[in-house]
């Protein structure tokens, strides 16, 4: 089992496949999930010569169950150590929902020369709660909301959500996968109650405009328009705007989860950018 010990001393597991010479593409994973949740992604960059990399968030996956070091800047600090533990340049970075703004935040602080691209898939910037400045963010009532229902009872809680909202098997004639359902369960229980509970501040409260203006390389930004999780109106519109280079590409009728639901359209999407 491959892991790095942070500078504070946290241990974090990382999976790294392929052609250590190669093209690296580093992927960022959403709450609460882990580094699995880009097995499809993996094998296929794989397949097409790339060195995939992977890392599970400290506090989720097989990753120490710390219960420090709950905020964006110090996610993307693991990022950059691990970034200097693999000696990756050139990088491409592909972060998904609040993987999407710890791709973002280190990319913007990043060394020259260790990215290439990113690829940002319904994430969380420039910023998702309401406030006086963001008048049509989600009201904070609803990341209560998750926080009471991760408290009493989390096991259900992570069977309600990819039942429903996050692959938008919710929706009428949606093609229901309880194998997607079970993994998303699973990666989820693995982590820590407390690392997930603190993360919920750390994905609706951060922002991230600043970040998104300070990016200099290409950036594509994927989102589904029937995400009920991230709002596009909130995030992705928003958020092409305040980047130098960046495209926006939009998935009519996908969810939230629009990359584990159709893979192939994402990859092969994911690949021309890279290519490009």
């Amino acid at each position: 089992m491959s892991t790095f010990t942070t500078s504070d001393g946290t241990e974090i597991f990382y999976k790294d496949w392929g052609p250590k010479n190669a093209q690296p593409i580093v992927f960022h994973h959403g709450w609460p999930l882990s580094g699995d949740d880009w097995d499809n992604q993996m094998l296929f960059f794989a397949s097409k010569g790339f060195r995939v990399i992977a890392h599970d968030r400290r506090g989720h996956g097989r990753s120490e169950q710390t219960d420090v070091g709950h905020n964006m800047n110090t996610y993307a600090a693991d990022v950059a150590e691990l970034v200097e533990e693999l000696d990756l340049t050139n990088a491409v970075h592909i972060g998904h929902s609040t993987g999407g703004g710890e791709a973002a935040r280190y990319v913007a602080r990043a060394e020259p020369g260790r990215v290439a691209k990113a690829a940002l898939l319904a994430a969380i910037p420039p910023l998702m709660v309401q406030t006086d400045a963001n008048p049509d963010g989600i009201p904070m009532e609803v990341f209560d909301g998750f926080r009471s229902a991760l408290a009493a009872n989390r096991a259900q809680f992570y069977l309600d959500v990819p039942s429903g909202p996050f692959f938008g098997f919710n929706r009428e004639g949606a093609e229901i996968s309880q194998g997607q359902i079970r993994n998303w369960w699973r990666q989820g229980m693995m982590g820590s109650a407390s690392a997930h509970y603190q993360c919920i501040k750390v994905f609706s409260e951060t922002d991230q405009t600043e970040d998104l203006k300070a990016i200099d390389v290409p950036v594509l930004i994927m989102h589904g328009a029937d995400d009920q999780v991230v709002p596009i109106a909130n995030s992705a519109e928003k958020a092409v705007k305040l980047l130098k280079n960046g495209t926006l590409k939009v998935y009519e009728g996908l969810s939230h989860g629009f990359f584990a639901t159709h893979p192939d359209l994402v990859n092969a999407d994911l690949l021309a950018f890279i290519d490009a």
